[in-house]
C-alpha cells in the first residue's frame, strides 16, 4: 500500500520512519510513504502558500491552489484514483475498526493543515474523509499523520515479528473490543511490589481467566462504554458477567 503526504514540513518525517519496530513496514515498502510538500507548487519567489483569511481574524489559512497542485501531482505518481484524508478536528474520530480497515486498503492521499486551516474551496473540491485523532487541537497535521501511519504499519503480517501481537492490543475484536489488561515483567518483586501468584503458577487456563477478568475491570471503570457494545454484540459470556457483577 502506498500513502503519500502532503506536508509543509517533510523533515519531521524522516526519523519515525527509520525508528521502532514499525520502520519494517517502510523500510520494506510494505507501507510506502512518500512525502509532498506543497510550497514546491507554489508560485513567486517566496513560493507563498497562505495568506490572511477573508472576513478577517487571527491567523493565516492555506491557499488552495498549492494544494491542488501538489495532490494533481501526489494522485499522477500514484497513477490511480485515492482517497484523500484531511486530519481535522470535524471529522469522525479514528478508531481500532476503521485502521483494520484502512490498513487492508490500497492507502491514501494525507493532507496535513497548518495554520488557521485550509481553504474550504480546497476541502470541499478534493477531500474525501476528515479524521481527527480526539478532542484537542494541534499545530499541524503531521502527527496525526504519524499516528494513523503507526496504527496502519503495525497491522501489515510481520511488523511486530509475534503475529498475536496486535491481537492482544485494546480495543481488536480478538478481546472483544475491551481495554487490554496490565503486564508484569522480572523481577519478580519491585520495590516492595510483587507480581500477581496467578501468573506465576503455570496454569494457563487460571492465567488466561485472570487476564479477561482484569479487561472486563479495567474496561468497565474506564470505559463502560465499551462493556456496552461487547454486551449488545452478545460477545459476554456467563462467566464474563459474573466477573463483572464482582466487580461492581
Amino acid at each position: 500500500m502506498r500513502f503519500d503526504v502532503i506536508t509543509l514540513f517533510p523533515e519531521l518525517f524522516a526519523p519515525f520512519l527509520a525508528s521502532g519496530v514499525t520502520r519494517r513496514a517502510f523500510e520494506s515498502k510494505q507501507v510506502e510513504v512518500v512525502l509532498w510538500n506543497p510550497r514546491d507548487f507554489a508560485d513567486g519567489n517566496y513560493r507563498r502558500v497562505d495568506d490572511r483569511p477573508f472576513g478577517g481574524g487571527p491567523g493565516m489559512v492555506m491557499m488552495a491552489e498549492p494544494l491542488s497542485a501538489c495532490l494533481d501531482s501526489a494522485l499522477a505518481a500514484r497513477g490511480a484514483a485515492a482517497p484523500v484524508i484531511l486530519f481535522s478536528p470535524i471529522g469522525e474520530t479514528l478508531r481500532h475498526e476503521a485502521v483494520e480497515r484502512w490498513s487492508a486498503g490500497e492507502g491514501a492521499v494525507l493532507v496535513c493543515g497548518r495554520y488557521e486551516g485550509i481553504d474550504q474551496r480546497f476541502i470541499d473540491a478534493r477531500v474525501t474523509h476528515q479524521m481527527s485523532m480526539g478532542d484537542f487541537v494541534l499545530s499541524g497535521g503531521e502527527i496525526p499523520a504519524m499516528a494513523f501511519l503507526d496504527a496502519v504499519a503495525r497491522l501489515q503480517p510481520g511488523v511486530l515479528g509475534d503475529e498475536d501481537s496486535h491481537a492482544q492490543d485494546s480495543f481488536n475484536p480478538a478481546l472483544d473490543g475491551l481495554l487490554d489488561c496490565p503486564h508484569y515483567t522480572r523481577p519478580e518483586q519491585w520495590k516492595g511490589e510483587g507480581v500477581p501468584p496467578v501468573l506465576l503458577s503455570g496454569h494457563h487456563v487460571q492465567i488466561e481467566r485472570w487476564r479477561r477478568d482484569q479487561r472486563l475491570a479495567i474496561t468497565q471503570q474506564k470505559r463502560p462504554d465499551l462493556i456496552e457494545a461487547a454486551r449488545a454484540a452478545g460477545r459476554l459470556s456467563p462467566a464474563d458477567e459474573k466477573a463483572l457483577q464482582k466487580k461492581l
